[in-house]
């Protein structure tokens, strides 16, 4: 039987050793992680500033048709998205792109955009580089009490106090929810 070591492998140049900080593999199965019920989406953390120094945050989301995020744009980090289950639609910089399961739409920081989930139901990963918009999700978020999409809203969101805590995280919102036309 192999045994896997939690220690770092020896590194042969000091310098570069006493300056990166040591992390910790991570391992997560399905259903594992920080699950978080997030304007009506399904949101586990998988990986976080506090797990990788800050490199980098995936979230995996499972959310029905519809959910979406307000056209934004992220000035501290880049954003990525790759589809594991169902579509997205994806508005970048002007350009709409559909996405059904296998894609994988990049969303560039300073760059607007947005997306819908425009089948039934979709699952996906979206990684942040470097780490940090975990910190947004949990702020507007509560602990999921199950596994499952949340129930949906009885009201929208306050726009107001999300724009406000957005700002706090180099992220400008732009507009509602949907592609814009």
């Amino acid at each position: 039987m192999t045994s896997v070591s939690t220690q770092p492998a020896p590194t042969t140049n000091a310098d570069t050793a006493s300056l990166a900080p040591v992390l910790a593999p991570i391992a997560l199965n399905s259903g594992e992680g920080e699950a978080l019920w997030f304007l009506g989406v399904l949101a586990t953390i998988k990986s976080s500033s506090e797990t990788t120094a800050g490199r980098v945050a995936v979230i995996e989301h499972l959310a029905r048709r519809g959910s979406g995020s307000p056209l934004h744009v992220h000035h501290n980090e880049d954003e990525w998205f790759y589809v594991i289950e169902g579509e997205l639609t994806f508005w970048v910089g002007g350009q709409v792109i559909t996405a059904p399961a296998g894609s994988f739409v990049y969303g560039p920081r300073d760059i607007p955009h947005t997306f819908i989930v425009s089948s039934e139901q979709a699952r996906f990963l979206l990684v942040t580089e470097p780490a940090g918009f975990e910190n947004f999700v949990r702020a507007l978020a509560e602990p999921a009490q199950q596994l499952v999409i949340p129930p949906p809203a009885t009201e929208p969101p306050d726009m107001a106090p999300m724009m406000a805590l957005a700002a706090e995280y180099g992220i400008k919102i732009l507009g509602p929810p949907g592609i814009p036309t």
